[in-house]
């Protein structure tokens, strides 16, 4: 039977579920310039796990608690965010379900070359695991003490995945409306070198060549369903 919502998302098939965690395969070493180091940070550098999920938490995911079992969700704009954050999340052992939401106004702009239609709503999912007591560990510490948040390469990763996109002045990651955590997430991405500024949106806006590169290290490969010119060193990014 045809997933709820499938016709929503045309030509595209989402991942299937897989039985356990499996890391993503190293990729083969590259050659590194004089003088530069891969980022301790990055996301080649440590394996996926469930504590990756924070950097959903740092944008506009929520954490969910029942009894004794912790789910996270998060809203995206777009069919190709479900398809990318499905993978990651199945990829770390997580049983994964998705829908659309009725559509509404966009609260972002949109590019130019978009219809009008399209400027006016947009179609919206929710992707949510389901309560697992596997994700009680991050539950217990979020938000984390101190509000200070640790972000690296797998967790960028997720957070662009679910609510990354380009902006003129740069790239631009949405942030959980209520704004109770600005000022760790600011803290965290300046430790790493991203330093940015808080827009409408609400958005934390990174700028400059030296931080979106450094952006673009850090999270590794765009995946497949991923447009490139949406994703941190792609054509427009």
């Amino acid at each position: 039977m045809a997933e709820p919502g499938w016709p929503l998302i045309p030509r595209e098939v989402l991942p299937a579920p897989v039985p356990a965690v499996r890391p993503r395969p190293r990729r083969a070493a590259t050659p590194t310039p004089a003088g530069q180091q891969l980022s301790v940070f990055g996301v080649e550098a440590v394996d996926p796990s469930l504590a990756d999920l924070a950097g959903l938490l740092t944008g506009p995911g929520r954490l969910g608690r029942m009894g004794g079992t912790a789910r996270v969700s998060v809203r995206v704009d777009a069919a190709w965010r479900v398809h990318v954050l499905v993978g990651e999340l199945v990829g770390r052992g997580l049983v994964v379900n998705w829908h659309p939401v009725p559509e509404q106004p966009r609260a972002e702009p949109v590019d130019e070359e978009a219809g009008e239609e399209e400027k006016a709503r947009t179609v919206a999912f929710d992707v949510v695991t389901a309560y697992s007591s596997r994700l009680n560990g991050l539950a217990r510490s979020w938000p984390p003490p101190g509000a200070k948040i640790f972000l690296n390469g797998p967790r960028l990763r997720l957070w662009v995945a679910a609510a990354g996109a380009p902006r003129p002045q740069g790239y631009a990651l949405g942030l959980d409306p209520d704004g109770s955590l600005d000022s760790a997430v600011h803290d965290a991405l300046t430790r790493i070198g991203l330093a940015g500024t808080i827009q409408a949106g609400p958005a934390y806006m990174i700028a400059g060549r030296r931080r979106l590169t450094r952006l673009a290290e850090l999270i590794g490969e765009r995946p497949a369903a991923a447009p490139e010119r949406l994703w941190p060193g792609g054509a427009a990014a």
